[in-house]
């Protein structure tokens, strides 16, 4: 690089670089860089177009992993996540038709988020609104699996809010009845528990009305605990505390942080919650004891060099995985707190991006802050494939991803669904 001028590689010489503000030639480094960055998504998007099969590994293919299926010299789960690895790499993009009662509503609104619920069966979605706030709505999924590819979107005009940060399904009176959001209605925040029943398309007289909603200092984060000793608790991560709330009894308990809380998931098997902090810190509370003064209370401790985005725990809950604003992603072993597997490719500088495990299939799933979807195994860390967006990259149109084996419930379709701008993708496995 020369001071002051850019090379131009398609006629192999250097131009004077002029300030941005110059109307006869307005070329910044920012908006080359741009350029190249958008030449390369879509002549990924053309391969992507071409390639029908792609192969991840050197002579990796279904027949050969039957043969040694059969000759034993595989076990039925590195079978199972093989096979994974190559139904992933033949993935095709489709788009699904979004049906709404209210026809003026759908496919207007940018997706900001999209939350799968434990099942599959349902996500919901937040979305932007031009007027500056954000509309929730729930789809259903049970239309996947038809030739269609259409799906039905119920919103409740009524529940909105300035600005969401954080949602997570919660468990309250049956699986997934309920849901947490996190987020700035005036200022300061606000925490709701919304009933998933208000996005139906019931007779609306019969709709309960919000569970619980109060004022909190800026929320980062939000979970729910599925432990029976911390039951109907959910969590929230504020500027440099965290509020365990229980929504029945009422009970707050505060654990003063030295760091804004960003990401927060409860384990099941005991009753400890899991925080990854601005600081890189990444710490474990026993949610049955009382806050203390000074960090006593905090049982593991880890750290990051940078900002921690998203944490999952494995289901044995001896592992546990993180994402930073380094774009680094590392595996855990929380026994010997220790980093046993680091996932590389992953593009992050300031954004917070979760990460999805999907442990079943194997597989680890992240959405960079350059707007390509990359997927893992989760065995190898090996990088499986790298899925450019099917819009051009910006801050606003990062797209938001479920991967499930199953969407749609039990007797559903496998793939991954991405929401971007107003459009939602789905990528079937056939």
């Amino acid at each position: 690089e020369l001071p002051g001028f850019y090379y131009d590689s398609e006629k192999n010489r250097y131009f004077r670089l002029l300030p941005g503000h110059n109307n006869y030639n307005p070329l910044t480094k920012e908006s080359i860089q741009y350029k190249a960055m958008e030449c390369k998504r879509l002549r990924l998007l053309e391969e992507e177009e071409k390639q029908k099969k792609k192969t991840t590994r050197a002579g990796l293919n279904s027949s050969m992993l039957l043969q040694k299926r059969q000759l034993g010299l595989l076990s039925s789960t590195s079978y199972c996540r093989l096979v994974h690895e190559l139904k992933v790499n033949c993935m095709q993009r489709r788009k699904i038709e979004i049906h709404s009662p209210d026809s003026s509503v759908a496919g207007t609104n940018n997706f900001k988020i999209i939350v799968a619920d434990v099942a599959c069966e349902r996500i919901f979605t937040v979305n932007d609104v031009e007027h500056g706030g954000c509309k929730y709505g729930i789809v259903n999924l049970s239309g996947l699996g038809k030739e269609s590819l259409a799906v039905e979107m119920y919103d409740n005009l009524y529940f909105t809010n300035r600005k969401v940060n954080s949602v997570c399904w919660a468990s309250l009176t049956h699986p997934d009845s309920h849901l947490c959001l996190m987020g700035i209605a005036e200022t300061p925040g606000c925490a709701s528990l919304l009933p998933a029943s208000l996005f139906s398309s019931t007779n609306p007289g019969d709709r309960p009305g919000m569970l619980c909603s109060f004022k909190i200092s800026t929320a980062w984060s939000c979970a729910w605990c599925l432990n029976p000793q911390a039951d109907n608790c959910f969590s929230t991560g504020l500027t440099r505390r965290v509020l365990v709330t229980n929504v029945v009894t009422g009970h707050r308990q505060t654990f003063g942080t030295s760091s804004d809380v960003l990401a927060q998931q409860f384990a099941t098997q005991t009753p400890m919650l899991y925080n990854g902090c601005r600081s890189g810190e990444i710490f474990s509370i026993d949610v049955r004891q009382r806050n203390r003064k000074g960090q006593s209370w905090k049982a593991i401790r880890i750290f990051h060099d940078s900002a921690v985005t998203s944490i999952r725990l494995l289901e044995a809950e001896h592992y546990l995985m993180a994402a930073d604003m380094a774009g680094k992603i590392k595996l855990w072993d929380l026994r010997t707190a220790k980093c046993v597997k680091q996932y590389k490719g992953h593009h992050n500088e300031y954004a917070i991006l979760p990460l999805h495990v999907n442990e079943e299939e194997g597989l680890l799933t992240a959405v960079g802050q350059d707007c390509y979807t990359r997927i893992w195994s989760l065995q190898d860390a090996h990088l499986l494939r790298t899925i450019p967006s099917p819009h051009p990259s910006s801050k606003d149109a990062i797209p938001s991803v479920v991967f499930s084996s199953r969407l749609g419930g039990s007797r559903g379709v496998p793939g991954l669904l991405m929401a971007v701008k107003q459009d939602l993708y789905h990528f079937s496995y056939n």
